[in-house]
């Protein structure tokens, strides 16, 4: 049953007015991730989840997201195909923001489905920052439920699903229950492709250390 809900997913993560990788849609912006195992293009959802996406949007404008990597990868037991794919800042304080309000998906409408990015957050709601993932396979109990705040998803993955799927099933480590990669899959740049940049003009020091982040 779980199978077929997974399977399910795969179409019910294709909207009617389906996003696309070559050009730009209203209401949407894409970003590509540039991957030491290929491009991956999203596109967050900016009329659903204003806050999130502006975050997010805010760590690629100032290189926040250049120079990070995926450290982390959650498999599915019973089928490791399926499961999560983790990046961001880590605890990098250097590139840190700021925490973001919680925008549920009983807010957005924005459902954990097959390719759905989401923040990572360690803390409670409103906890989230410059870390974040991407589902391969829907992952309904990362949605709001009754006494459950769930994840704040806003967007999905719109060309590089292979890309995904490859880091997903990159060899890991014991640590953290077996969940970090043990060769983290580099990102040279997060550059976005619709709009204009809005840098923060906050300070960069891991650009005037001259530490290189992998």
């Amino acid at each position: 049953m779980r199978h077929f809900l997974l399977f399910l997913g795969l179409f019910a993560a294709l909207p009617a007015s389906s996003q696309r990788a070559d050009r730009a849609t209203p209401g949407f912006i894409r970003v590509r991730l540039e991957t030491a195992l290929g491009n991956i293009v999203l596109a967050l959802n900016a009329r659903r989840a204003p806050e999130t996406t502006a975050n997010f949007m805010r760590y690629v404008d100032d290189g926040r997201f250049d120079g990070i990597s995926f450290y982390r990868v959650a498999r599915d037991k019973r089928s490791p195909q399926f499961g999560f794919v983790q990046s961001g800042i880590r605890t990098d304080a250097r590139r840190f923001l700021d925490m973001i309000p919680h925008e549920s998906t009983a807010k957005t409408g924005i459902k954990h489905l097959d390719m759905t990015i989401s923040m990572a957050r360690r803390g409670p709601p409103g906890s989230a920052n410059g870390n974040w993932f991407i589902s391969v396979g829907a992952m309904p109990w990362m949605d709001w439920k009754k006494g459950a705040p769930g994840y704040a998803a806003f967007g999905r993955v719109v060309a590089g699903e292979a890309t995904v799927k490859r880091i997903l099933a990159q060899p890991t480590s014991g640590a953290m229950k077996g969940t970090l990669l043990m060769k983290p899959v580099y990102v040279k740049r997060a550059v976005r492709l619709d709009g204009t940049p809005r840098p923060t003009g906050r300070p960069r020091p891991w650009l005037i250390e001259g530490r290189k982040d992998g």
